[in-house]
């Protein structure tokens, strides 16, 4: 059986697959949502920094690196409730199986070391399965382009944030990337969708609930109680675990939204050749030191 604390490890990684599901239950834009959320996670992180009596401020190098990631961050949120909005949860969820190919090509050339084998097997693996879904879905393709550009944000702020390391405390992090993140998408409202303030203002109650539940919950606490987990898992077993995200994800918004979620078998053949080869290479690479090399 399940220890308590693997349990909550799960339970975090549910709650991850349920946020794909507010791309459809909140009614407004992709760009509004990201507002609301940001905004909201980042007032209710500001409090838990306060309740805990947690030094909030950070070095002037470090708020600008923050900021700019948060922007990241951002986008990647963007797109992925625009992959959402103009396809459905289940491209989304898929695409985000990119990101261990992402990390693959962006690590090396941050951190300057080498490409490992094991990783230029898995881009080919993984790149497969993603055309093998385009062509299976063409009526999909602009989702889908959405979600593989999310993907690649995804991984670019994971690795930004890995450098981090004892440097700042992640609560911190999260707090200063949320405010980064709020800016850059009003800064994105101004420029190019000035319209859509207006469904900040006119957000209705029933949409207004949906997203202080997926930015308190889903946000905030999710965030919190995944750093809190890393005192009883290693990373790696954590981001093992994280990829079963998309399985979770696409299983609840099938048993939620029915029919309009339902792909071909195609789909989701490739999606778990995907998932299970970033698993297995996980495996392998924890197993044997030298696949690292």
């Amino acid at each position: 059986m399940l220890s308590k604390v693997q349990l909550r490890l799960q339970f975090l990684v549910l709650l991850w697959g349920f946020t794909g599901l507010f791309g459809k239950l909140v009614t407004i834009s992709a760009l509004p949502m990201v507002w609301f959320r940001m905004s909201i996670a980042a007032f209710v992180i500001f409090i838990y920094l306060k309740l805990k009596k947690q030094q909030i401020k950070v070095s002037s190098k470090h708020l600008i690196q923050l900021l700019l990631i948060g922007g990241i961050v951002g986008l990647h949120w963007f797109t992925f409730y625009q992959s959402i909005k103009v396809s459905n949860v289940a491209i989304a969820l898929s695409t985000l199986s990119l990101g261990a190919l992402f990390t693959s090509i962006i690590e090396p050339i941050l951190f300057k070391r080498k490409v490992v084998i094991s990783e230029i097997l898995l881009s080919l693996v993984v790149s497969g399965c993603v055309i093998w879904i385009f062509k299976a879905s063409p009526e999909y393709k602009l989702g889908i382009i959405y979600g593989v550009i999310c993907s690649f944000l995804s991984a670019l702020f994971s690795v930004l944030n890995s450098t981090f390391k004892e440097q700042v405390k992640p609560a911190n992090i999260t707090f200063y990337e949320m405010i980064g993140g709020f800016l850059t998408i009003n800064i994105l409202m101004i420029v190019f969708q000035p319209d859509t303030f207006s469904e900040v203002i006119n957000v209705g109650w029933a949409n207004f609930m949906w997203l202080a539940l997926l930015a308190i919950v889903f946000t905030a606490f999710a965030q919190i109680e995944f750093v809190n987990l890393y005192k009883y898992f290693s990373p790696y077993t954590i981001l093992l675990n994280v990829n079963l995200e998309p399985i979770y994800g696409i299983i609840l918004a099938s048993i939620v939204f029915g029919e309009s979620e339902k792909m071909t078998p195609v789909f989701y053949i490739a999606t778990g050749i995907m998932i299970l080869s970033i698993i297995v290479n996980g495996i392998i690479k924890n197993k044997f030191p030298q696949f690292n090399k």
